[in-house]
């Protein structure tokens, strides 16, 4: 069983923020609040565009 709940409370804005930037990355339209309307392949691409960045992110960390 997981929870929704952040380790660290402070850091839901940043991942609102990273989670809209990945959205505009994709040509999703993201809003603040409920977005059940998007389709699996839109919420989707959304998470695969964070992974990736967070991948970058670590990949350039360890250079």
């Amino acid at each position: 069983m997981t929870s929704s709940k952040n380790v660290v409370p402070e850091a839901r804005a940043a991942l609102d923020k990273f989670k809209m930037e990945a959205a505009s990355e994709v040509g999703v339209n993201l809003k603040n609040g409920y977005n059940g309307d998007l389709t699996s392949r839109e919420a989707g691409s959304i998470g695969g565009q964070m992974v990736k960045e967070m991948i970058k992110k670590y990949e350039e960390s360890m250079k």
